[in-house]
């Protein structure tokens, strides 16, 4: 039994970073000029991602019988509360915003690595959350190199 609270546990957790992603996307999206159409393409497509994996997660949730996370994390909540005052005085450019989305796939990659380490999840969401984790990480080396990008042209 309590294998199974900590695993819904973790998952909730995993729920609420993808809650934070579709958030801050977004956000990005809202604060990404609308001549910047691929860019604003790829954080909707990230969005779609995010909605896809957090599906998934709480799909295992509900099979133990539990409810599902539906918030964001306070620390994704204090992020964006900052990243408003940032904006407010440096503007919205597309290498703040990568610089922003960079820092939100950081912390899920962090997310993930930390729910990995649990030695006592079943092998079956092991393997989900790897196959996530895959996916995520090549989107936060997409977002990392158009941040590189930017940081070059400016």
């Amino acid at each position: 039994m309590e294998y199974t609270e900590q695993t819904v546990e973790i998952l909730n957790d995993l729920v609420k970073i993808h809650n934070d992603r579709i958030a801050g996307y977004e956000r990005a999206i809202k604060d990404t000029p609308e001549e910047e159409s691929e860019l604003r393409q790829l954080f909707t497509s990230y969005i779609a991602d995010s909605h896809q994996y957090k599906l998934a997660l709480a799909t295992e949730v509900q099979t133990y019988a539990k409810d599902i996370e539906n918030t964001t994390s306070s620390a994704g909540d204090i992020y964006r509360g900052w990243m408003s005052v940032k904006a407010f005085f440096t503007g919205h450019s597309v290498k703040s915003v990568l610089e922003e989305c960079e820092y939100g796939e950081d912390a899920a990659q962090k997310a993930y690595r930390t729910a990995l380490n649990d030695e006592n999840l079943p092998a079956y969401i092991i393997d989900m959350l790897t196959e996530q984790e895959i996916r995520l990480k090549a989107a936060h080396d997409q977002v990392k190199a158009l941040r590189d990008a930017a940081r070059a042209e400016s």
